[in-house]
């Protein structure tokens, strides 16, 4: 190549994409993090370590212009879940995914579905993770 632009490729700035992105998520994946969670007292005295995940389907950003303020913005998962699990409210997985689907919810209209699984690591020494998956759709589906 002698550092010529290539003109055999299609022009993708005005490519009408919006009839082929029928879906687009966002995602969170593997986050480690400590929390007093549990059943029993015993089990909330002392921090238990959680992977949890995050999977978001969102409103396709049409056409794509490479504008940030036109996607839903991805960056805000983690601090919105280091703060729900430092604020201590929730005693059962249970809760913790519900609260988390609800903040991402209110985070951004164009979120229409939130998937949070969330695992205790160190529960059983013969399993990698024990826990909860949770589902929930903006319409209440």
């Amino acid at each position: 190549m002698s550092g010529q632009p290539r003109h055999d490729l299609p022009d993708t700035t005005q490519a009408d994409t919006a009839r082929t992105v029928r879906r687009q998520r966002i995602f969170l994946r593997d986050l480690t993090v400590s929390a007093h969670l549990g059943v029993s007292e015993r089990e909330r005295a002392r921090a238990q370590r959680l992977r949890i995940n995050v999977e978001a389907e969102v409103r396709p950003a049409r056409p794509l212009d490479d504008d940030p303020s036109r996607i839903v913005d991805y960056r805000k998962l983690v601090p919105n879940i280091r703060k729900l699990i430092a604020d201590g409210r929730p005693r059962l997985l249970e809760t913790l995914a519900d609260d988390i689907a609800a903040a991402t919810f209110a985070d951004d209209d164009g979120v229409e579905l939130v998937r949070v699984r969330i695992e205790k690591l160190d529960r059983y020494s013969d399993a990698a993770g024990i826990g909860v998956e949770v589902e929930h759709a903006r319409d209440g589906r």
